[in-house]
C-alpha cells in the first residue's frame, strides 16, 4: 500500500480503450497515483503540456487521431521531459526503435499484467528522480573524445566541424559511452544505463543503436572511436590502430 505521507504522483493515461482506461484508473488510484485520462492524442498533448504537468505519462500507440509515436515526438519537441511509457501490440525491433527514437522511456507489449505496468512506472520514476537529482545546478559540460564533442547543455554533437544529428536514444547511448572515460562497458551495463532494467538482455536493440551511431559519427578518413570488445561490450576511445 502507498505511504499516505508521500505526495501522490500524477499519471496521464492517453488511450481510447474505455475498459482499459477504467481499469488503469482504478488500479493506479489504489497504488497511490492521481490519474487523468485523455481519450485521443490531441487532448493528451494539451494535458501533457499543461500546468501542473503530470509526473508520468502512459501513452497508447494506436489513437483515433494521431499515433502515440507522433504524440511523443510532439511532446518532446515542446521541451517536455516527463517519463513516457508506451503501450502497444507492436513487438518488432523496428517498432521498438521507432518508439525509442521518438522519446519513449519504456515500452510495454499488450496484453500486460497490472503488476508489470506498476513496476515499469516505479522504475521510470526512480530513473527520472536520479537524473533530476544529479543534474540540477550542474554547469554546462562539454565532453570530448578526439574530435568528437558533446555539449550536454544543448545536446549538440559535432565531429570536427560537422554537426551530427542524433535521435534521443542515439544521444543517450553516445553520452553513456563518453562518460565512461575510456572504460570498457559490458553489454548489460550499457542496457541498464541507457534503457533501464526493463530492457536488460535485449542485445539486438543495443547492436542496432551501435550500428546507427557508427554510421553517423564514423567516416573512412577519421579515427575509429567506437570499438567492440569481443565477448564483453564496447568502448569509446581514440585508438583506431589497436584491435579489440
Amino acid at each position: 500500500m502507498p505511504d499516505p505521507s508521500t505526495p501522490r504522483l500524477r499519471v496521464l493515461v492517453v488511450d481510447d480503450e474505455a475498459k482499459l482506461t477504467e481499469l488503469l484508473q482504478l488500479e493506479l488510484d489504489v497504488e497511490g497515483y492521481d490519474v487523468d485520462i485523455a481519450c485521443d492524442g490531441s487532448s493528451g498533448l494539451v494535458k501533457a503540456r499543461s500546468e501542473p504537468s503530470p509526473d508520468l505519462i502512459v501513452l497508447d500507440w494506436n489513437l483515433p487521431d494521431f499515433s502515440g509515436v507522433d504524440i511523443c515526438q510532439r511532446i518532446r519537441r515542446s521541451g517536455v521531459t516527463i517519463p513516457i511509457l508506451m503501450l502497444t501490440g507492436h513487438d518488432d525491433i523496428a517498432d521498438r526503435v521507432m518508439a525509442l527514437d521518438a522519446g519513449v522511456d519504456d515500452y510495454l507489449i499488450k496484453p500486460f499484467s497490472i503488476e508489470e505496468l506498476m513496476a515499469r512506472l516505479r522504475a521510470m520514476q526512480r530513473r527520472a528522480q536520479t537524473f533530476s537529482g544529479g543534474s540540477q545546478g550542474r554547469e554546462t559540460v562539454v565532453l570530448t573524445m578526439s574530435d568528437l564533442r558533446i555539449d550536454t547543455s544543448t545536446r549538440d554533437v559535432t565531429r570536427g566541424d560537422r554537426p551530427i544529428q542524433l535521435s534521443v536514444k542515439e544521444y543517450d547511448l553516445l553520452l553513456f559511452l563518453m562518460r565512461a572515460d575510456g572504460k570498457v562497458l559490458e553489454r548489460a551495463e550499457i542496457m541498464r544505463g541507457v534503457w533501464g532494467d526493463n530492457f536488460y538482455g535485449d542485445d539486438n536493440l543495443l547492436d542496432v543503436y551501435i550500428r546507427y551511431l557508427r554510421q553517423k559519427i564514423e567516416a573512412p578518413e577519421l579515427p575509429v572511436l567506437i570499438h567492440t570488445v569481443r565477448g564483453v561490450g564496447f568502448i569509446l576511445r581514440d585508438a583506431s590502430s589497436q584491435e579489440t
